[in-house]
């Protein structure tokens, strides 16, 4: 395969009184490393065996479980939150079906706790949580503050969107509750108009994370985008431009150094870290995780044509065990996370959400238009999940870590 030509440096400068310029070789060639092949030989071993990380041993699985019938849910109406975008909205744009609103998770020995926004409210009076990554965070916090805002509909509220940073603050409480748009959680840069990918920089976005009580992390898709959907130029890794490289082995280089500035800048008296596993895809081929997510017209932009199969689909699966191949990120996201210094609560919603090919948006979005619609194959989406929906038992669970 081919790449495209490219300048033989880039010039990255300093400040104002001071120019620095570092000269970096551009290798149009595929990065790797014995520790990626250590990687592959690792997951080779292990293709089917289901990670399990120290940090969250209790006396409850709250991750192993099914899910179970239950008619008091959904926890709020779409019709209720103005907070949930479009994308998001399934039952406003057309949906028909309801009973993928009447799910609760059942933790194999255990039950969680119903959630109660209210009490979510007091517990943090006068903290910060901020979500941080790609637009499985989003649809997170869109769900979050649906869920408090749907116990305290009277409390004034003050929102304020941007990017990278969204902000809800519930007035009376002095809680903010934030997202914080970093696709890779790693930097990236304009040098010369194009993107650069800076696995080893996490300053930048690293900056707006200092401070906050509750820090909840994901990362993953955008990392196998390609075509018109990757989302840098080139990558930057030790000094050196590369135009690719092993996808998998970028992924575990960017998410050491966001353990890295974890374990170096987070005072864990003061703040919480979790981090959300990798959020499943329901697509008929693998390649469609290189279609995913950022803005809607990307569902169908990518440069593999693809079927895809959560149209139509109205209950969960059943079962108790991953189906197929566990996903190697999750097995590079188990190897970083075990040798951070101080541990991050990993939220394992992997497994839940792969039985939840019935929570998708599917065609039934805003951002769609009537001939999208019409073609499910090529346009629905099945990467995001409609709000109300599965995000709420990933806050559920969050409400569990936190309180009990």
């Amino acid at each position: 395969m081919g790449f495209p030509s490219a300048p033989s440096s880039f010039y990255a400068f300093g400040s104002c009184s001071t120019f620095l310029v570092l000269v970096l070789l551009v290798h149009p060639y595929i990065a790797s490393s014995a520790l990626l092949l250590g990687l592959k030989h690792q997951h080779n071993r292990q293709h089917n065996r289901r990670p399990f990380l120290q940090a969250n041993q209790s006396s409850c699985a709250l991750f192993m479980g099914t899910w179970v019938r239950d008619n008091t849910y959904p926890l709020y109406q779409f019709s209720d939150c103005p907070f949930i975008d479009a994308e998001f909205n399934c039952q406003m744009y057309g949906r028909p079906d309801t009973d993928y609103l009447r799910y609760r998770w059942k933790p194999t020995n255990c039950d969680l706790p119903r959630f109660n926004g209210l009490e979510f409210l007091l517990r943090m009076r006068g903290k910060t949580v901020m979500f941080v990554g790609d637009s499985l965070g989003r649809n997170q916090w869109e769900s979050l503050i649906c869920m408090i805002s749907g116990a305290v509909p009277r409390s004034p509220t003050q929102m304020i969107r941007g990017d990278p940073l969204s902000t809800l603050k519930f007035l009376e409480y002095g809680v903010v509750i934030s997202f914080y748009r970093a696709p890779y959680l790693v930097d990236i840069e304009a040098v010369e108009g194009k993107r650069v990918l800076r696995l080893g920089d996490i300053s930048g976005n690293g900056n707006a994370w200092k401070g906050v009580d509750m820090l909840s992390f994901d990362t993953g898709h955008w990392w196998s985008h390609k075509g018109s959907l990757q989302g840098w130029d080139y990558i930057e890794m030790d000094g050196t431009l590369y135009q690719d490289m092993d996808r998998l082995f970028a992924f575990e280089k960017g998410l050491r150094t966001w353990a890295r500035w974890v374990d170096t800048n987070v005072d864990r008296t003061r703040t919480r870290v979790f981090f959300q596993s990798t959020s499943p895809t329901h697509y008929k081929k693998a390649l469609i995780w290189e279609t995913e997510i950022g803005s809607p017209s990307e569902w169908s932009a990518g440069t593999v044509a693809t079927t895809k199969n959560c149209y139509g689909e109205t209950a969960p699966m059943s079962g108790m065990t991953y189906p197929g191949a566990y996903p190697d990120q999750m097995r590079v996201v188990e190897e970083v996370m075990s040798q951070m210094s101080s541990p991050v609560y990993l939220l394992d919603i992997t497994l839940l959400s792969e039985m939840r090919k019935d929570g998708h948006p599917s065609i039934y979005s805003g951002d769609l238009s009537p001939a999208q619609r019409a073609n499910p194959d090529r346009s629905a989406d099945c990467s995001h999940w409609c709000l109300p929906g599965l995000p709420d038992t990933w806050n559920e669970l969050f409400y569990t870590a936190l309180f009990f």
